[in-house]
């Protein structure tokens, strides 16, 4: 079994534990690869606007096991609220060992000040309408569903899978506007209150990207999410990188066909 990797800093966000488009099986591969130092949990993790009792599958119920252990091993677990769990935003404050409930959080690193939040903040539909939010939340629960029996149709057919919500993302400019405007309203806020790094989820958009606000620099980071993207945020030794858990599956594999072949020569006559 390879060595963990032992990251810092993990910020996880938007897995949506408790609906079909939740790909917890490669989240749990994920947490099993790694043993962070703090685990932030930047909101949406069960999603209590779709939660069914008819659905919870064990590798769901694996992930939050998973957290625990995380927690019960010395790892300070930090739960961010969103808005897909906002009911746990009556608890904000609560703290129970290594692990606790907030609605933001600060942090130092190396010298400057990380603010850390989901992002729900900033959209309107979430505030004044709330009905016509979880509408949208449902309609994408389908679209995955969807688009999950469409990329096994082309797997194997011996195409590329397809991502339709992206497809869709990218080419309506209204939700293109609002990335580019919550990425805008985060930093300024950022730099106004004097952070040098704004940590953000809720778009389902992993970026890393250096902003500059009345000549002051920020850095905007989003974890993107475990329904689409498949990514998280660390920290370690100063740096920030996004982990493509895709991509790195990717590079793993050739490597691993390396090995057994390698073993399959030493081994025949």
């Amino acid at each position: 079994m390879p060595e963990k990797r032992k990251p810092e800093i993990v910020v996880i966000s938007d897995v949506h534990l408790g609906t079909f488009g939740c790909h917890a099986r490669e989240l749990l591969e994920y947490l099993n690869s790694i043993k962070p130092q703090k685990l932030i949990l930047n909101g949406d993790i069960i999603d209590i606007w779709q939660f069914r009792k008819s659905y919870f599958p064990k590798a769901h119920l694996d992930v939050i096991h998973k957290i625990i252990e995380f927690h019960t091993s010395g790892t300070q677990v930090i739960y961010i609220t969103g808005n897909h769990d906002e009911m746990l935003r009556k608890f904000s404050g609560s703290v129970m060992g290594d692990f606790q409930i907030v609605d933001k959080l600060i942090l130092e690193l190396d010298g400057k000040k990380a603010w850390f939040f989901h992002g729900d903040v900033f959209d309107v539909s979430v505030h004044n309408a709330k009905w016509i939010a979880k509408l949208g939340g449902w309609g994408y629960d389908l679209l995955i569903l969807i688009n999950r029996f469409l990329n096994w149709i082309l797997v194997q057919t011996g195409h590329k899978k397809y991502s339709l919500s992206k497809r869709i993302k990218n080419s309506v400019k209204k939700a293109v506007k609002f990335i580019s405007d919550f990425e805008k309203t985060a930093t300024e806020l950022a730099v106004e209150q004097g952070y040098k790094y704004v940590v953000c989820g809720h778009i389902h958009q992993p970026k890393m990207i250096r902003k500059i606000v009345k000549n002051e620099t920020c850095l905007y980071l989003n974890s993107g999410d475990w329904v689409e993207n498949l990514t998280a945020l660390e920290y370690d030794k100063r740096k920030w990188r996004i982990y493509d858990h895709q991509k790195e599956k990717k590079l793993i594999q050739p490597n691993a066909a390396l090995s057994a072949m390698t073993i399959f020569s030493k081994i025949r006559p």
